[in-house]
């Protein structure tokens, strides 16, 4: 998971650095109920299934898993895996889809993170504030000459490795201590600049957080990622993706399920609980 630091941001930083790293090695075994047929036909199953057209556009109320850490546990009966594009093979995105899964590629295209094979390729005139994770910076998304071509190679990897899907993050930097006086002009260009090379890979795309931007990008995007919309009150802000009838994938990390399962079924949210560290486990409405 890798939420920004601002209005939300700033706790979910400070309670992932008390997390052990060793956590995402021995995280507990899915709830029940989140099903092990490892054939695509559980949760949601049924909306799976790409729509008319070039891209995959997955449904209001399909079921996912999101693994951002540990051993990848390919075993949740869901139809679409969000994970780590850099950390997972082309072998292993083919082997979920033998299993019938669709598959989102998670990278950062709003930070800087140091860890990342390409984190050379970054000057340092695009680095910003620290966003609250060790090693990584906030990106002068205004730079898009030196970020287009960048964020370019790593959508081929995405597509070469054959994903599905992309899901960027750290995308509101705009509201953020970036170092850079980002407005939400900025933010709304570079959100298309995304887009744009996400479809032209025949990739779909996800907004992730930034709900202030939702009427203005909900025809740019083919679904959303929100975490904790519940915990905030905000839920209701993501109904344009749904009347539109493109999915809105939901993690809360602090709330019950009995707190917000039922909104979300009413609201045709993916909705799960997750850990903070974002490993095998879950817990699904």
């Amino acid at each position: 998971m890798r939420r920004p630091v601002g209005r939300h941001g700033g706790l979910l930083a400070a309670i992932f650095a008390l997390v052990p790293l060793l956590l995402a090695a021995c995280t507990s075994a899915p709830a029940a109920g989140s099903g092990s047929g490892g054939h695509g036909k559980g949760e949601g199953g049924a909306s799976a299934a790409p729509a008319d057209g070039p891209r995959w556009q997955p449904r209001p109320g399909t079921g996912w898993q999101w693994q951002l850490s540990g051993r990848l546990d390919a075993s949740i009966d869901v139809p679409v895996y969000d994970i780590d594009g850099f950390d997972h093979s082309g072998n292993t995105v083919a082997a979920l889809h033998r299993d019938g899964r669709k598959v989102i590629c998670y990278l950062s295209t709003g930070a800087w993170e140091d860890f990342r094979p390409d984190a050379g390729d970054f000057p340092d005139a695009v680095l910003g504030r620290g966003n609250g994770w060790e090693g990584e910076r906030w990106l002068d998304i205004r730079r898009t000459d030196v970020l287009e071509p960048i964020m370019a190679e790593r959508f081929d990897m995405c597509r070469d490795k054959g994903f599905d899907a992309v899901e960027p993050d750290n995308m509101d930097g705009y509201r953020n201590r970036t170092g850079f006086p980002l407005t939400a002009a900025d933010q709304l260009r570079y959100h298309r600049l995304i887009a744009r090379l996400a479809h032209e890979r025949g990739l779909a795309v996800g907004l992730k957080n930034d709900l202030d931007q939702v009427p203005q990008l909900v025809g740019d995007f083919d679904f959303a990622v929100n975490e904790q919309c519940a915990r905030y009150g905000e839920c209701a802000r993501l109904a344009p993706f749904v009347e539109a009838d493109k999915a809105v994938f939901h993690a809360e990390y602090e709330l019950p399920t009995d707190r917000f399962c039922a909104d979300s079924r009413r609201l045709r949210l993916s909705s799960m609980l997750k850990k903070y560290e974002l490993g095998v486990w879950r817990r699904a409405c």
